[in-house]
């Protein structure tokens, strides 16, 4: 009898050993509840609040409490201030400005943003924010008296900016939530400027900034009708990236791996997860072909960004005046956003942020060998919060990871028959309730800016 009680005491043992081991679950609880949450109504009012401002050019009014970009800011921070409410005073509300002149700033001019801050449980340094523009413009860039109402560019960033705060303040994650409607975009990215310096200032550890400019349109100039797909652009190489590292990136690999190109993967993982006939098309660029968005200026400060666009741009809505010609309506009116879109394309973005923001930090330390063996050996640094963590490899010519090994907690992972020649690799950390990191390539082309805390 007592031996079969100790034998069976040790099978217990043996099981404990093995469930402990075995990957969390392949869908965290609640996560797809939250994006269930995200209104079409909502981002419908938010919309028509900023078109009747008339104009938000960077340029326009301040003073009027009706019109202008200065009534549009005050009224942002209005709403910031109202969920902020609703969750329990859970947001700190933040107007960094700087005082800017340019090409198309010909005097001293104040660019603010209305950035909300939705502070970390338990790692509060480490960030993801989610971005859009507030202002405007017409035909002429300088034209800041002309009603431009800008529904699609870019209000539609900014109500998916304010719907997401609406929906995640309601939650508590690990990381820390910012939501920015930033100003000065169409005049030369200011803002985007602002809040990357106002990160660096404050010593954020951005782990990617969600951007979201023109995303609200399903019919474009081509004729074409797609409520299915969104386009999210990523650079392939790290705007900060010293000529020594690119050397070995060369060599080595890592051209479509920088730390935004894995949040584009990421991202488009999501939306095949938990997003029923949505579709991400990731663009291997930083941005569309000759143009620009806020995203950029995280880049430059060495912060992961990515740019959400809808899949068909209307040209003759953007950076038009109101008018008809030849039988065309020109202008960016409320009439060309599709609500129904533009919430899917919010839900993405409030799945992203939720996931990463509940998720261990991007693994730091990750090297990779393997030079004349058949075998493939990934190692990394243990990180705070992870229950353990997934060895991911894909061929060499393809868009999104292929195989992947869970490697429990340890911090080492030996892939026996992998040939390191023939492969790209990498790695995520892992919850105890399934969230993941996104993976991270090794070396410098891959790394999150050393963003985790080590296990202790």
């Amino acid at each position: 009898m007592r031996a079969t009680i100790v034998l069976a005491s040790l099978t217990l043992l043996a099981a404990s050993a093995i469930a402990a081991e075995a990957p969390p679950p392949a869908e965290p609880a609640g996560l797809r509840e939250i994006a269930d949450h995200v209104d079409p109504a909502e981002l419908h009012a938010t919309i028509a609040k900023l078109v009747s401002f008339g104009t938000r050019h960077t340029l326009s009014d301040t003073k009027s409490n009706k019109r202008g970009i200065g009534a549009a800011r005050r009224w942002v921070q209005s709403r910031f201030e109202v969920i902020s409410k609703d969750c329990g005073g859970c947001l700190e509300i933040a107007t960094p400005a700087q005082t800017v002149t340019g090409k198309r700033v010909p005097q001293p001019t104040e660019v603010m943003d209305i950035v909300a801050i939705q502070r970390g449980t338990s790692d509060p340094d480490r960030v993801i924010v989610i971005t859009g523009h507030l202002d405007s413009r017409v035909t002429d860039v300088m034209d800041f008296k002309h009603d431009a109402p800008g529904a699609n560019d870019d209000a539609s960033g900014s109500a998916a900016v304010i719907e997401a705060a609406r929906v995640l303040s309601r939650q508590k994650f690990p990381a820390t939530l910012v939501y920015g409607v930033l100003s000065g975009e169409e005049q030369g990215l200011y803002g985007g400027k602002v809040i990357a310096d106002y990160a660096k200032q404050r010593g954020w550890h951005v782990e990617a900034d969600l951007n979201n400019d023109i995303v609200g349109n399903t019919q474009g100039q081509d004729g074409v009708v797609d409520n299915t797909t969104v386009r999210v652009f990523s650079e392939g190489t790290k705007s900060n990236e010293t000529l020594d590292q690119a050397k070995y990136r060369r060599y080595h690999g890592g051209e479509v791996d920088s730390p935004s190109r894995n949040v584009a993967r990421y991202v488009a993982a999501l939306a095949e997860q938990y997003l029923t006939n949505f579709n991400v098309r990731m663009v291997y660029r930083t941005d569309r072909y000759g143009r620009g968005g806020d995203q950029v200026s995280f880049l430059e400060a060495g912060f992961p960004a990515v740019r959400f666009t809808e899949a068909h741009e209307n040209y003759t809505r953007q950076h038009q005046d109101l008018r008809t010609e030849n039988g065309i309506r020109y202008g960016d009116t409320i009439d060309g956003v599709d609500f129904a879109y533009l919430a899917q394309v919010t839900r993405l973005n409030v799945l992203a942020m939720a996931s990463m923001a509940a998720a261990p930090a991007p693994p730091s330390g990750v090297e990779i060998d393997g030079a004349v063996s058949t075998d493939t050996t990934i190692k990394w640094q243990a990180v705070a919060g992870a229950a353990g963590y997934r060895v991911w490899w894909r061929d060499t010519t393809a868009p999104q990871w292929e195989k992947s090994h869970w490697a429990g907690n340890a911090t080492t992972a030996t892939l026996k028959n992998v040939v390191v020649d023939d492969a790209l690799f990498g790695v995520s950390a892992v919850s105890a309730e399934g969230y993941a990191s996104p993976i991270v390539f090794p070396g410098d082309a891959g790394r999150f800016d050393d963003l985790a805390k080590p296990a202790h």
